[in-house]
């Protein structure tokens, strides 16, 4: 049998649209939830906090994980940071409002905590596979 040809493997432009694809998912629905922030107030995040035996000052933060991170990465602007900074947002808030839930099912038999395990897995995703070409620190910028 004959050899067949292989073509090189590079990356396609599809690889690029798909990055950008997750990065605007990501940062957007993420934002949602920032913007939500913005406009009611941290209270209810600043009593979790303190609940759990931190300073209440630590409860800002999450305006960092939900406001300025998800911006970077709608940008693709130190794209895997920003996305690092939304994972660790996601632990933080999966184990300061969500941790009964994390071994339960809801009622359609889907994990209960399925919306907050797609944004953290999706954080990683992004954190993991950088911006791609269509962002402002374009494919070779640095931290994309």
């Amino acid at each position: 049998m004959a050899d067949i040809p292989r073509a090189p493997l590079t990356t396609s432009s599809h690889d690029d649209t798909g990055k950008l694809v997750l990065r605007l998912a990501l940062g957007v629905l993420i934002l949602l939830h920032g913007i939500s922030k913005l406009m009611n107030g941290i209270g209810g995040i600043t009593g979790m906090v303190e609940k759990a035996g931190l300073p209440p000052v630590v409860a800002y933060g999450v305006y960092i994980g939900e406001v300025v991170a998800p911006l970077l990465i709608i940008l693709g602007l130190f794209t895997r940071p920003a996305a690092l900074i939304v994972a660790f947002n996601m632990v933080v808030a999966i184990a300061l409002a969500h941790k009964a839930q994390l071994f339960s099912l809801n009622n359609q038999g889907g994990w209960a905590l399925e919306l907050q395990g797609m944004y953290l897995f999706g954080a990683l995703a992004v954190a993991l596979l950088g911006a791609g070409r269509h962002s402002v620190g374009g494919i070779a910028g640095r931290y994309n």
